[in-house]
């Protein structure tokens, strides 16, 4: 049996530029036949919706609450929900497994960290991390900013970024022998195509999902919605 994952997705309940619900984004990836996905919405240092003004464990009970609200639909669906984030750096993106809400409460200043202390905190407390979408060009993106060794993996199947972007992100992890991932970045629900990971068994957590990444025991897909 294969078992399918999404591990880049936005509620629109905490990231700003998301347009589907928790629980809808849910149930959408239930009935494309996939297993479970990971919640990784914007961090307070991203385009987030959360208030920058509240006190520290206000924000990241609010934060944490879009993951709730699809872990709640997922236990109801029969359906694997996972917690992380994209944390940014002007435009340079980081996608964060394996840390969860106490760990962001006992961290206070990371959300004001340069993109090289966070990676080194988040990584010696356990946190698998991606360089999200790491060629993306945009207005907005002063330059593109490569930290080969400050990340576990690239993300070098983005189903929002082209063809271009992608095999440059394929071939900087090759280079630096970085580990690859591949995910969609949904903020909407239904899109032209969807990128994931496929494993031939179901995981208990982002952990043990990473361990399976590490291991080479995963394959990258992409699949197109006029294909069903």
């Amino acid at each position: 049996m294969v078992y399918k994952y999404e591990l880049h997705t936005h509620t629109a309940e905490i990231s700003r530029c998301s347009s589907i619900s928790a629980k809808d984004l849910v149930r959408f990836y239930k009935s494309k036949g996939y297993t479970g996905l990971c919640i990784t919405d914007h961090f307070f240092n991203g385009n987030t919706s959360v208030p920058r003004d509240l006190p520290w464990e206000e924000r990241v009970e609010l934060f944490y609450s879009g993951y709730e609200l699809a872990y709640e639909e997922g236990k109801k669906q029969g359906f694997d929900v996972f917690f992380g984030w994209e944390w940014t750096f002007r435009g340079t993106d980081i996608l964060t497994y394996g840390l969860g809400k106490e760990w962001l409460l006992a961290h206070p200043e990371v959300w004001e960290l340069s993109i090289n202390d966070y990676c080194d905190l988040a990584r010696e407390s356990g946190a698998f991390l991606v360089h999200a979408h790491p060629f993306r060009e945009a207005a907005y993106i002063d330059m593109i900013r490569l930290f080969p060794r400050k990340v576990d993996g690239v993300e070098v199947l983005n189903a929002m970024r082209n063809d271009f972007e992608n095999e440059r992100a394929n071939e900087y992890a090759d280079n630096y022998g970085l580990l690859k991932v591949a995910a969609s970045d949904n903020h909407v629900g239904r899109i032209k195509r969807y990128c994931g990971i496929k494993t031939a068994k179901r995981v208990r957590d982002m952990r043990e999902m990473a361990e399976l990444i590490r291991r080479g025991e995963v394959e990258l897909f992409t699949e197109y919605e006029d294909a069903e």
